[in-house]
């Protein structure tokens, strides 16, 4: 009869010997005080394999006298994806990667087993397991991509036991699931995407892995609202969350919602082609739009950093009659209470009414921002497209705007102006604790500036 879980049995160190109670002397193999405590864990997964039921008791030890070990990160052999990581894969990690259907997630896990078979070299072991796509449907993807397919694994399978007894077999240094949400376990039911489900495959998957020198990425679909479908709970299962997001064009953006081993500011730059996805390595013009003709009203331009990058991004703006009693604020890649606050900042401190007016606020090539360096090019774009005034076409701005009207200075200035210098901009307008020669102290010098 087995044993049940949780219940506590005393197992010899040195011959395996067990019995339910403590002895000084082993009775089979004739050794003092081996006798460990140990407890029952029917689902406990060892690197041995499965099944295995006896487990030492866990104890609590000083956190001073545990040695600091440095991170072991595995690459994927894709330079963007590995910027995002942080460096490259941690082992023992769990990372979860979502996107909506069609973006290309299967082709960039695709190209990233690929490229980390190439790093592995020979005796690196890859495991790709599809639960939505059949082999032949693989290899035609990876045949019209030029995908060197030596070294990689493939499972096509939705039944999580089938998937594990093959981890057992290969014990891979890289564990592709793809996806998450088509792994299914009798143990939980039987229809797929269920929250049990994704909880109880995503634990196994995890604890498979946190015992192994390996790395586990699962990708996740995403709701209408953009968020990764299932439970927020699985999220705080994996180590990594990254989020793959494209604009209306073939720019792909990858960056990290969540990183225990690096930072979550990193964004990586892939564009879609023929040959799938390439990265883009320089892309600090990529978000500027090319123009025959003058500067139109409505545009400024600025540069911002994502992680330890510049780009040069255009804030583009559009005032019109409200249509109704109550205007409204449309904006997708910026934080509409962020457009409000600077609209209301230059009704206050200029004299422009923005009360009357529906305010449409957009940036060119799709990527969103946060930072608080943009507040100055939204000013100058809202204050351009409210008098139809246009901003010169060499000039960039940047400066935090606070409610009294004040220009604040923002980190990394030097960078920011060295990064729109080489692109042409030479009228740069900053705060004053900058280098340029054009710095502002407040709104009303900053409208004087640009406009005349």
């Amino acid at each position: 009869m087995a044993k049940k879980s949780g219940s506590i049995i005393y197992k010899c160190s040195s011959c395996g010997y067990s019995q339910p109670r403590w002895l000084g002397r082993c009775p089979t193999c004739g050794e003092w005080n081996t006798l460990e405590e140990t407890i029952i864990d029917n689902n406990h997964v060892t690197p041995a394999g499965r099944g295995s039921a006896e487990v030492e008791k866990s104890k609590p030890v000083n956190l001073s006298t545990i040695e600091a070990q440095k991170n072991v990160r595995l690459s994927t052999g894709i330079s963007e994806f590995d910027r995002v990581l942080g460096g490259g894969a941690t082992k023992r990690s769990a990372i979860l990667l979502g996107g909506e259907p069609g973006i290309g997630k299967s082709t960039l896990l695709l190209q990233t087993t690929a490229s980390a078979a190439k790093s592995l070299g020979s005796t690196g072991k890859i495991l790709y397991v599809s639960g939505e796509e059949s082999a032949a449907q693989i290899k035609d993807r990876a045949d019209r991509l030029e995908i060197n397919c030596s070294g990689i694994q493939l499972l096509c399978t939705n039944r999580l036991e089938d998937t594990l007894d093959a981890l057992d077999t290969i014990k891979p240094d890289l564990v592709i699931i793809d996806s998450i949400q088509t792994i299914y376990s009798a143990e939980a039911g039987i229809i797929p995407g269920t929250v049990n489900q994704l909880k109880y495959c995503a634990n196994e998957f995890i604890s498979w892995v946190k015992e192994r020198d390996s790395v586990l990425i699962m990708t996740a679909h995403v709701t209408k609202e953009g968020t990764i479908a299932g439970p927020k709970s699985l999220e705080h299962m994996v180590d990594t969350v990254i989020s793959f997001e494209r604009n209306n064009d073939d720019i792909r953006f990858l960056h990290a919602q969540k990183n225990r081993f690096g930072s979550v500011d990193e964004i990586g730059i892939f564009s879609m082609t023929a040959k799938g996805l390439v990265p883009v390595q320089d892309p600090s013009s990529l978000f500027l739009t090319k123009r025959r003709e003058n500067q139109p009203a409505g545009v400024a331009c600025t540069p911002v950093f994502e992680g330890t990058r510049v780009f040069l991004v255009e804030i583009q703006a559009l005032t019109v009659p409200a249509k109704a009693s109550i205007s409204r604020i449309y904006s997708e890649k910026i934080d509409t209470g962020r457009v409000a606050r600077i609209a209301a900042v230059i009704e206050k401190r200029c004299g422009l009414k923005f009360v009357d007016q529906d305010i449409y606020v957009n940036v060119a090539g799709g990527v969103k921002l946060s930072e608080s360096s943009i507040d100055g090019a939204i000013a100058a774009a809202l204050y351009s497209a409210r008098t139809d005034i246009p901003v010169s076409s060499n000039t960039a701005v940047f400066g935090e705007l606070s409610l009294a009207g004040e220009i604040r200075p923002v980190t990394k200035a030097k960078q920011r102006i060295n990064a729109a210098q080489n692109l042409g901009f030479t009228n740069i307008i900053t705060p004053e604790d900058s280098d340029a020669s054009n710095k502002v102290q407040n709104i009303k010098e900053l409208v004087q500036k640009l406009f005349k």
